[in-house]
């Protein structure tokens, strides 16, 4: 297979193999911010309701000197320091979070961008300038000392100011900055864009990745990878061909990253299909949920703690922490013990790095570089090809991941089973209208308030009922892309109820959430490891991108019906019978 050796991928499963049995590294070298003693009791004595708080606070002084004294007190205490005495040191070596921190109004804001005009509604139009306004909110500058002083920090020094999502997320996250961009794009401030995707190119030339978040706790996981995607979209709305020529060798360091460290082979009749799945063999609970990790491992037998604590990250650098789609298969699928984010090939990473690598392949194609150009449309038709052998089915008419272990696909629901019509990732031209019995088919269209994340209600937030602004995304504009009018139309309906659901509670909160409830009335959603967040992010951007697409169109009026399969033929008839006259 040229581009991918079968000696690559015999070291890969070598590798699998012989890291599962030695002790895992911990995410990061800090014995302060990643693992070791002190970092141990202050977070099991859960001096703050949420654990990310402690590893967010800066040093007051050298981290020698801090684990120095540490170790002195703990010695006098026999290694179990008082909570009262773990307080006041905490209190007299670290700093508030987000010290290092400032507010930043990006350079680029400017009143009234060019898409509210397309807005046609009143109520939209104003909302849409508010949550404008908002990025000046989000917006957030590293002080210096960041760069003198790293060792005092959790935080990854980036040179360039940037947009956070919001709420306890007070620095850059990698997949959520994608919608993000989107949204800033529309708002015309392109300049703040090209300053975090320059912080992202310089963490892949320092890491040879993109971490999960600006933290040193993260380094070691990723997310999604839509750095290339990134960058499509800011040549789109800038055509700074310049940035790009600078910058390619750069992305395609990021794909390799992924090609080298997260590649699985499958064997189905006969064939072997290279694919790849989130694994992060690091060791140790989360540093940011530190409490939780280590009391769930207390759960299992001393010698499965540290594959629990290695698949719980590979659930974070999925995005989607956590969800029934990475326990199901499991011996316990109800129980976050039980998870096995690894052993699964996710249908949205691998259609997220089908995309990647043909933007490569253009982006080669127009620097004039043909040899890279045709690797990365080889390497595109080699995922093409394994996408519809292995997670592609027929007869449901969507894409699944597929089960490693169990050597199966999971045939749940999940909005993410729809990415590759999201991705462009497809040969099948009837796949759009098989989408669309697929949603049918799963009763998703009768969900007045958003598509929900699973139909599994687990109690995790990537679950039922809650809703979440880049799922929307990939079910809207991949039906909105397909060249079949009624999938366009029910494209445009999921977006009506989405708007509706964002508006309605702004109205009653005046703010934007990371997830809503689409059981309760389109609420801010709830569930998993923290409370429900404000700012929000990508949000923002996928409300902003709704909002510019469908302008002319979108109401904030009252909710529509739900959308029954045989009301949503009757809602769509006029349209039918519109597009079927001479134009």
């Amino acid at each position: 297979m040229p581009g991918r050796t079968w000696e690559l991928c015999l070291l890969l499963l070598l590798g699998l193999g012989l890291r599962s049995q030695e002790a895992l590294s911990p995410p990061c070298e800090s014995e302060i911010y990643c693992h070791g003693e002190l970092l141990h009791q202050v977070q099991m004595a859960k001096l703050y309701q949420d654990d990310k708080q402690f590893v967010d606070m800066p040093l007051s002084i050298a981290p020698e000197q801090v684990l120095q004294t540490f170790t002195e007190l703990s010695r006098d205490h026999n290694h179990s320091i008082p909570r009262e005495q773990l307080q006041v040191f905490v209190h007299e070596h670290f700093q508030a979070k987000g010290q290092e921190l400032q507010p930043w109004t990006p350079a680029d804001w400017k009143d009234s961008p060019q898409f509210l005009q397309k807005i046609s509604d009143a109520k939209l139009r104003a909302w849409a300038g508010q949550l404008h306004q908002l990025w000046k909110k989000l917006g957030k500058k590293m002080k210096p000392e960041v760069l003198s002083h790293p060792e005092r920090f959790s935080l990854i020094y980036s040179e360039h100011p940037f947009i956070v999502p919001g709420g306890r997320f007070v620095e850059f996250y990698y997949w959520d900055s994608y919608w993000v961009m989107e949204g800033l794009l529309l708002s015309e401030m392109a300049e703040t864009v090209k300053g975090m995707l320059q912080n992202f190119l310089d963490l892949v030339k320092t890491y040879g990745h993109v971490p999960n978040g600006g933290r040193v706790y993260y380094l070691q996981r990723s997310q999604p990878p839509l750095l290339t995607l990134m960058m499509d979209c800011y040549l789109t709305h800038t055509n700074d061909t310049a940035f790009l020529q600078e910058n390619t060798e750069t992305l395609a360091l990021e794909l390799d990253f992924w090609t080298k460290n997260r590649t699985v082979s499958v064997s189905l009749e006969g064939k072997n299909y290279l694919l790849n799945h989130y694994y992060v063999p690091y060791g140790g609970p989360r540093p940011e949920s530190y409490s939780k990790d280590a009391e769930l491992a207390d759960t299992l037998p001393e010698g499965d703690r540290e594959a629990l604590w290695a698949e719980l990250k590979a659930g974070a650098e999925s995005g989607w922490d956590f969800s029934s789609r990475w326990l199901i298969g499991g011996p316990n699928p109800n129980s976050l013990s039980g998870i096995r984010t690894s052993k699964l090939v996710p249908v949205d990473l691998n259609a997220f790095l089908c995309q990647a690598e043909e933007l490569m392949s253009n982006f080669y194609s127009r620097l004039g570089n043909d040899s890279q150009a045709t690797k990365y449309r080889i390497l595109r038709s080699q995922r093409l090809a394994a996408l519809n052998a292995v997670l592609w089915d027929e007869e449901t008419g969507a894409w699944f991941d597929y089960d490693l272990e169990n050597k199966k696909k999971n045939r749940e629901f999940y909005p993410s089973n729809l990415t590759p019509l999201w991705a462009g990732c497809f040969s099948d031209p009837g796949v759009a209208d098989k989408a669309l019995k697929y949603l049918e088919d799963n009763r998703i269209l009768t969900y007045q308030y958003g598509i929900p994340t699973s139909l599994q209600k687990t109690g995790q937030q990537w679950d039922f009922p809650n809703a979440w602004a880049p799922l929307q995304d990939l079910v809207i504009r991949g039906l909105a892309k397909a060249p079949l009018r009624r999938a366009q139309e029910v494209a445009f309906q999921l977006a009506q109820n989405w708007i509706r659901t964002n508006f309605d509670v702004y109205s009653q909160k005046s703010a934007m959430y990371e997830k809503y409830d689409v059981s309760n009335g389109g609420q801010p959603g709830g569930g998993g490891e923290y409370e429900v967040q404000e700012g929000f992010g990508w949000t923002n951007g996928v409300v902003l991108m709704l909002l510019d697409r469908y302008g002319d169109r979108l109401t904030s009026g009252a909710q529509l019906a739900f959308l029954e399969p045989h009301c949503l033929a009757a809602a769509l008839l006029p349209s039918l019978l519109l597009s079927l006259l001479p134009q």
